[in-house]
């Protein structure tokens, strides 16, 4: 029959250990998590930057507010006029969640889409990314559709094989067509140029 000490020995080395690991893991995560941050940040001003290539710098906006959820908004300046909106959204696809930038010019038109997070399938849904589908949306205005033939005027021609993905990425850059028009409508209401005409 094994003592007490046998016990309690072996008890407290385990414990010393799980502590100093611990006690490491916390002192690595305080030291990588400003970086961490500092490079989704910069990864971030990339991707606005190139949806909305005119911009100069780009200014938070109050969170925008669509279909019970809250977004973020960023007002591209070039000077002092405004070059557009820049938007990230999320929906479901076909493998989990797309996040979707998208930058809309002064005019309501989309000015480009960069895909920040995204797990569909290999060779199919993860073509969403390439810029051969992307750029379908530029110069469109909302609502955009996705076509399996010919795309039209305000659609994009789905990816082969992965009709569901296609939707989802088209449905991100619509609400962000829809965040636009929430956002220069408040724009306006500030301005006081709502009310009746």
């Amino acid at each position: 029959m094994k003592t007490f000490k046998e016990f309690a020995v072996p008890t407290l080395i385990l414990f010393l250990i799980c502590a100093v690991a611990a006690t490491l893991l916390a002192l690595t995560n305080d030291v990588t998590a400003p970086k961490i941050q500092e490079l989704a940040s910069q990864t971030e001003l990339a991707a606005r930057k190139k949806v909305l290539a005119d911009a100069e710098e780009f200014v938070q906006q109050d969170r925008i507010t669509l279909d019970g959820k809250e977004y973020e908004c960023f007002k591209g300046v070039k000077g002092d006029q405004t070059s557009g909106y820049v938007f990230t959204t999320v929906v479901k696809g076909y493998g989990g969640d797309i996040k979707v930038m998208t930058g809309v010019d002064a005019q309501g038109r989309v000015s480009g889409v960069e895909i920040l997070e995204i797990s569909e399938t290999a060779g199919l849904g993860m073509n969403a990314k390439k810029p051969d589908f992307l750029n379908q949306f530029i110069g469109k205005t909302f609502e955009i559709f996705v076509s399996k033939d010919k795309p039209g005027e305000n659609s994009v021609d789905a990816l082969t094989g992965a009709t569901i993905s296609s939707r989802a990425v088209t449905s991100a850059v619509n609400n962000a067509l829809r965040l636009y028009e929430a956002a220069t409508n408040q724009v306006q209401l500030l301005n006081g140029q709502g009310g009746e005409q």
